[in-house]
């Protein structure tokens, strides 16, 4: 195994520990049956969503997945071509 192969297994292992632990740290979506009917809370929270914590950490997992997605694809073609 060559050092970039261990690397890449280094970050795809790190990166995925850390897509589970902002996965669990994240609040679920309960909203009720309120959404079915089409309620909508125009609220303060609301409007400034983005800047909230859950919406960082929605942001980050995504960061997260699509870095491991890559990591992984990389990872694969290293250990294929003997990079």
């Amino acid at each position: 195994m060559s050092v970039l192969q261990i690397i890449l297994s280094i970050v795809d292992v790190i990166l995925a520990v850390g897509i589970v632990i902002l996965f669990l740290a994240q609040e679920g979506n309960d909203r009720g049956m309120g959404v079915v009917a089409g309620a909508s809370s125009d609220s303060y929270y609301s409007k400034s969503k983005g800047r909230s914590l859950e919406e960082q950490l929605k942001r980050w997992t995504g960061i997260a997945a699509v870095l491991f997605a890559i990591v992984s694809v990389v990872l694969y073609l290293a250990v294929n071509r003997g990079w």
